[in-house]
């Protein structure tokens, strides 16, 4: 990156991710996403910032576009525990109750002692 902190240190991609990430968390999402579009100009393949636009897209109403992006991230990295579960999580909101359950048990095929994932599926019983 050519920008540079006070200090003159260079401002990596795992700082703006960080900065963008508090921004969301606060509910700037504007700002935010002004921070991970900034990452995915210097590395389009940021998996990370790729996620968390998607997640802003519904939080902010798009929700087929999350929707959409998540499916396409998930698949992209299958292995992806945190990804899969706001998937998940997006589908049972839109009431994809079957999509959500398969999400939820490929999480727990991966990794066994998800308690997310776990308490998830108890709704479905």
């Amino acid at each position: 990156m050519s920008k540079v902190q006070d200090n003159q240190q260079p401002i990596t991609s795992e700082d703006l991710y960080e900065r963008a990430f508090a921004d969301r968390c606060q509910g700037d999402y504007a700002k935010a996403k002004e921070g991970f579009l900034a990452i995915l100009r210097s590395d389009p393949t940021h998996i990370r910032a790729r996620w968390q636009l998607a997640l802003i897209k519904g939080f902010e109403g798009d929700f087929d576009g999350s929707l959409q992006d998540l499916k396409q991230i998930s698949e992209t990295v299958p292995g992806n525990i945190d990804i899969r579960y706001d998937y998940g999580m997006t589908l049972m909101m839109l009431g994809m109750v079957d999509e959500a359950r398969a999400q939820f048990e490929a999480i727990l095929a991966i990794e066994p002692g998800h308690e997310k994932a776990r308490q998830q599926l108890s709704y479905f019983t």
